[in-house]
C-alpha cells in the first residue's frame, strides 16, 4: 500500500510541476516528504511562503493547482476574533451559512465577515500521506488544540505542550459515555473548565476568603449547549465531576485566564482569508461559480473595487475594422488580467470593454491602476497608434459576495460609488475617493512614484451626496 501511495504522490507531484512555479513547487515537494505531521495539517500558505521565501501569490497559487489535482485538501474555518480558536470548519464556503457566531471560550459573540473571520488553509491529503490530524479523534490531548482547535494566525511556540501545561491546571481525555472526577486546588481567578471538541464552557468565579473545605462542580456534556452562569467558588480545593454523554471522546481542561493563556494566544501572523482569496485570479480559474451557492450572500467588511473602461471604443472600432479591434481590445483584456493577478486581484467580470476588478487593499488596486496605464501607452507605442486610453476608477468599502447571473460577484452601494466614479475619469486618469488615497499604503506608494492626487468635488450619478475625489496624474 505505502509503495502504491509513493507512486501516486511522485506521479501527482511530476503533473502539478507542469503548472506550477518551479520554486513553490520544490519548497511543497519537501514540505510533504519531509515535514511532521503537525505541519502538514491546516497549513498556512502566507507563513509557508514567509518561511521558504516565496511570492504569496505565487504561493497560493501553486497550492490551489495542488488542492485542485487532489494533493490537498482546503477548508474555510470560521475563527474567533478574540482568541482565534477554530468554530466551525467547511470543506465549501457553501456551507457556511450562520450570520452570527459565538465563542464559548471567550464567552462573546460576534457577525461573521470574511475579512479576517474566516481563515483558509490546507491539509495533505491522505492519499498523498497519511498523517494524524486525518483521524482528530485520535490525537493526544496538545496536539488537537495545536492541530485542531487553533487556527494557522495563532503563531504557537515550538515547544507547545510544556506552554500549554503552564496556562492549565487540569486536562483529562474522556470517552463517550464515561465520567472522571479530578481533585485540585483553584487560585482566586477567573476559572474555565473548556472543552475544544465541541466548544463548550463553564465559568468558575474564584474570589473571597481562601477556604479548606472541599467544594464540589459537576459538568455534564452532551450534544445541546446552551448557555450557562459563572459558578460563584471561593480560592482552595474543588472536586471536579465531568460526565461525557456524547458519542465521541472529549477533551476537558480547566485553565486559568490570565498572563500565561494571554501570552500563548497574543502571537498572531498573517493567514489566508477568505477575503484574499476570493479576490485571487487563480483560485475564480480553477473554481468559477463553485464557491457560493445562489441564495447566499456573504459579508466583507472591506474590500476595494477597480474600475476600468476603453474611452471611444465604439469609435476604436468604426476607425480600425471590427477584426483589428477586437484583436486590440482583447489583447488589452490579456494585459489587465495579468496586471491584476500579479497584484493579487482578480477579474469579476468584463462588461462590453470594460472590467470590473477586486483586490483585498487599496494599495494593490493603486499599483494594478498605475501599471495598467504605463501598459497601455506601451501597447500605443507597439502599435504605433494612440488607440487604447483608459480610464479608471477605484473605492472601497463593505459589500456582500453573492452569485449573481451564474457567477460569484459583489453586490452594494461599494460597487455602485467604484462604477461612478470610473466615469468621471477622463483620458489616461485615475480616479479614487478619499478612502483610498488616505489608505498609509496607498499614500506611501504615491509618494515613492512623486504623484500628488488633486482633490475635487463630484456628483456621481444615482448617489444623493456630492463627493469629493481624487484624480492621481
Amino acid at each position: 500500500m505505502e509503495v502504491l501511495m509513493a507512486c501516486e504522490t511522485h506521479a501527482l507531484l511530476n503533473e502539478l510541476r507542469q503548472s506550477v512555479d518551479g520554486k513553490a513547487m520544490d519548497a511543497i515537494e519537501r514540505l510533504i516528504r519531509e515535514a511532521p505531521d503537525h505541519k502538514l495539517c491546516h497549513i498556512n500558505v502566507l507563513d509557508f511562503a514567509s518561511k521558504v521565501g516565496l511570492d504569496e501569490e505565487r504561493a497560493i497559487a501553486a497550492f490551489l493547482h495542488a488542492t485542485q489535482m487532489g494533493i490537498f485538501e482546503l477548508s474555510w474555518n470560521v475563527l474567533c476574533p478574540a482568541c482565534g480558536g477554530v468554530l466551525n470548519t467547511h470543506a465549501t464556503l457553501k456551507t457556511v451559512r450562520r450570520e452570527e457566531y459565538a465563542c464559548e471560550l471567550c464567552a462573546a459573540g460576534f457577525k461573521l465577515t470574511l475579512d479576517e473571520l474566516v481563515e483558509v488553509a490546507f491539509t495533505v491529503a491522505a492519499r498523498v500521506r497519511r498523517i494524524a490530524g486525518h483521524s482528530p479523534e485520535t490525537l493526544p490531548i496538545w496536539e488537537y488544540y495545536r492541530q485542531v482547535l487553533w487556527s494557522s494566525g495563532v503563531d504557537l511556540p515550538e515547544a507547545f505542550e510544556p506552554v500549554m501545561e503552564n496556562a492549565i491546571l487540569d486536562s483529562v481525555e474522556l470517552p463517550a459515555g464515561e465520567r472522571a472526577q479530578l481533585s485540585l486546588p483553584i487560585p482566586a481567578a477567573y476559572v474555565v473548565v473548556f472543552e475544544p471538541v465541541i466548544h463548550a464552557a463553564q465559568f468558575l468565579d474564584v474570589s473571597g476568603e481562601p477556604t479548606s473545605e472541599r467544594q464540589n462542580v459537576s459538568v455534564v456534556y452532551n450534544n445541546v449547549r446552551a448557555p450557562t452562569e459563572a459558578i460563584q467558588l471561593r480560592p482552595g480545593p474543588l472536586h471536579l465531576l465531568l460526565e461525557n454523554r456524547t458519542n465521541f471522546r472529549i477533551l476537558p481542561t480547566v485553565w486559568v485566564m490570565g498572563t500565561a493563556v494571554h501570552n500563548l494566544l497574543a502571537h498572531r501572523k498573517p493567514f489566508l482569508t477568505g477575503k484574499r482569496l476570493l479576490c485571487n485570479q487563480t483560485f475564480r480559474d480553477l473554481y468559477g461559480t463553485e464557491t457560493l451557492d445562489a441564495d447566499q450572500q456573504l459579508q466583507i467588511t472591506n474590500l476595494t473595487f477597480l474600475f476600468t473602461d476603453l474611452k471611444g471604443s465604439t469609435a476604436l472600432y468604426k476607425r480600425l475594422g471590427d477584426l483589428a479591434a477586437f484583436h486590440l481590445v482583447r489583447e488589452h483584456f490579456h494585459v489587465l488580467t495579468e496586471i491584476v493577478a500579479a497584484q493579487g486581484g482578480a477579474i469579476v467580470r468584463t462588461i462590453g470593454d470594460a472590467v470590473m476588478a477586486t483586490f483585498p487593499t487599496a494599495d494593490r488596486a493603486v499599483a494594478a491602476a498605475l501599471r495598467m496605464r504605463e501598459a497601455m501607452l506601451s501597447l500605443n507605442e507597439e502599435h504605433k497608434r494612440e488607440d487604447l486610453v483608459l480610464k479608471i476608477g477605484i473605492h472601497e468599502g463593505p459589500c456582500l459576495a453573492v452569485i449573481q447571473n451564474g457567477r460569484q460577484d459583489y453586490f452594494g452601494q461599494t460597487v455602485n460609488i467604484a462604477a461612478r466614479v470610473q466615469e468621471l475619469a477622463v483620458s489616461r486618469s485615475i480616479v479614487v475617493t478619499g478612502r483610498v488615497v488616505e489608505n498609509l499604503q496607498t499614500s506611501m506608494l504615491l509618494d515613492a512614484n512623486n504623484l500628488k492626487p488633486v482633490a475635487k468635488g463630484a456628483a456621481l450619478r444615482g448617489i444623493a451626496e456630492e463627493m469629493t475625489v481624487f484624480e492621481i496624474p
